[in-house]
């Protein structure tokens, strides 16, 4: 059986797959998978490396993103011994892997095609860009089972729609058409359905033309703002974007910009 969580490389963009049929739930094997795709990512998309993926898109197979957790999962840490240490545990390592995928140095990109619950839609919480397929729902639906969710969900909700948002979200345990989430700022785009999953490569490989440095500098300056505050990432502008002057990608599109003209700039560097 292959791994329920694997990478495939399509050219420059790194491609996290999801197969774990039919439903795509987590399970231990899919939580071990997990962090050792977070750590294949890193070593990846590590800048030092000249053939480095500049994109990750993640992606499932089947008919839906992600049924959820198996619950026996749940069941088995609830009724085995130390539960609340166990617990705490498995959040620990969950958390890791989630702020593993938020601070790659490249845009990561979530493609969400149908249903996408729980463990599914935290880690699509963790990524920079969310698409949907008009189709797609999303759901954290831990109440069904009385826990929160855990994996990052409710405060990284709360950054992208409010608390308020994220609180109705998770308090009603309902799930929410793409459509929706969209106008909560949630998800990024909303695509047809058909032609969805072409169309998501094709963001990736956008994505991942453009300057890779420079990239990283935006997720590091967003993340510092929302976090601390637009004045905390102007402090740090200097030297977060001060070495984007020493890169090849702003060597080459600003040569290209002077030669060709505007909107023909390319990137060749890392």
């Amino acid at each position: 059986m292959s791994e329920p969580l694997r990478i495939e490389r399509d050219g420059d963009v790194a491609v996290v797959v999801l197969d774990n049929p039919p439903l795509n739930l987590f399970d231990a094997a899919t939580f071990d998978a997990m962090e050792r795709v977070a750590r294949e990512l890193v070593a990846l998309t590590d800048p030092a490396d000249p053939g480095r993926a500049r994109a990750v898109l993640v992606e499932a197979r089947g008919r839906v993103v992600s049924g959820g957790v198996d619950v026996t999962y749940f069941r088995d840490i609830a009724e085995g011994p130390e539960p609340a240490q166990r617990g705490g545990e498995l959040w620990a390592r969950l958390l890791e892997v989630a702020n593993t995928f938020e601070d790659l140095p490249v845009p990561t990109v979530f493609a969400a095609h149908g249903l996408c619950l729980t463990a599914a839609f935290e880690l699509a919480l963790s990524c920079d860009i969310l698409l949907a397929a008009e189709k797609a729902s999303f759901g954290l639906v831990e109440i069904v089972v009385g826990l929160t969710p855990s994996m990052g969900g409710p405060q990284r909700l709360a950054e992208r729609a409010g608390p308020a948002r994220a609180k109705e979200l998770i308090y009603t345990g309902e799930r929410y058409p793409a459509a929706v989430l969209e106008r909560w700022n949630v998800v990024n785009r909303v695509l047809p359905d058909e032609g969805f999953a072409e169309a998501a490569r094709a963001y990736a490989h956008k994505v991942a033309a453009g300057p890779t440095v420079a990239h990283a500098a935006t997720k590091q300056l967003a993340s510092i703002a929302v976090r601390e505050g637009a004045r905390a990432a102007d402090a740090r502008v200097p030297e977060i974007s001060g070495p984007l002057f020493a890169t090849d990608d702003l060597r080459g599109a600003v040569a290209s910009f002077l030669s060709e003209g505007p909107g023909k700039a390319t990137y060749t560097g890392r």
